[in-house]
């Protein structure tokens, strides 16, 4: 069995769990020590099963809460070596762990697969996380499904799947025209529409759950999000993260996953 949540989604701070009966990691801790801790205490997550965390990239919503993390649990923080060279120096982990986009990391009974994605950031990384046959997607800060992405996404169970904007809201909304191009680029994010094509066209009949993340305070809201994707509801459940607050653990059970 796995065991997901985002414990924070969205442009403020990004953090997500994934987990075992004995070992968890975490991706992106984008959020202070103390509110990555009260969330996990508030949906009766133990950190201290925590081995590790991954960083994406090196934007302050991903890397922001790193540092104190790792040092109060004392693990390793793996990033690739142009993440960390580009991080905000204060805020740099001592347990640093390099890896190399492709590399692929064991911790504990779970192998977590790297690859590069499209962002406007130095070595910007995704992750497929991997245990007993069930795999999990962390698929946030895509400027375009490359490749890497769409190969990643279509061996997932479950998938936190960025869907940050909606694109009437962003070129009608009080953005300023250069930040409206950077969001909408081959290096931004996903908008409502570029998600849902993505899971509309590389989807697999195991695909159990799909966790719309990462959306933008100012250029989408959350009943919309939904709404673009009602049409693929049937298919797979579609659920919402919060910006403030953990999502509630959802379970990948290995007998649902071998039928």
């Amino acid at each position: 069995m796995v065991e997901i949540c985002a414990l924070a989604s969205g442009s403020n701070g990004n953090c997500y769990y994934i987990g075992n009966q004995k070992d968890a990691i975490l991706v992106d801790a984008g959020i202070s020590r103390r509110q990555i801790l009260e969330r996990m205490n508030r949906v009766r997550l133990d950190p201290f099963k925590v081995r590790a965390i991954f960083i994406s990239h090196e934007h302050r919503d991903h890397f922001r809460g790193v540092r104190v993390l790792s040092k109060h649990l004392n693990i390793p923080v793996y990033m690739t070596a142009p993440t960390y060279e580009n991080s905000w120096t204060p805020d740099r982990p001592s347990q640093y762990r390099r890896f190399v986009p492709g590399d692929i990391v064991d911790v504990g009974e779970m192998k977590v697969h790297t690859f590069s994605k499209q962002h406007d950031a130095a070595d910007p990384c995704s992750f497929r996380i991997e245990q007993g046959g069930i795999n999990v997607g962390v698929m946030t800060d895509i400027g375009k499904p490359c490749d890497n992405v769409i190969r990643h996404f279509s061996e997932c169970h479950a998938v936190f799947l960025e869907s940050n904007y909606d694109e009437d809201m962003l070129w009608s909304g009080p953005y300023p025209w250069h930040l409206k191009n950077r969001v909408a680029s081959e290096h931004g994010h996903l908008s409502n529409h570029q998600a849902f094509e993505l899971l509309e066209n590389h989807r697999t009949d195991s695909l159990e759950v799909v966790y719309l993340s990462h959306l933008s305070a100012e250029n989408n809201r959350p009943d919309i999000a939904l709404e673009a994707f009602k049409d693929l509801s049937a298919a797979c459940s579609v659920r919402l993260t919060n910006r403030y607050a953990p999502s509630e653990i959802y379970q990948i059970k290995n007998e649902m996953v071998a039928r």
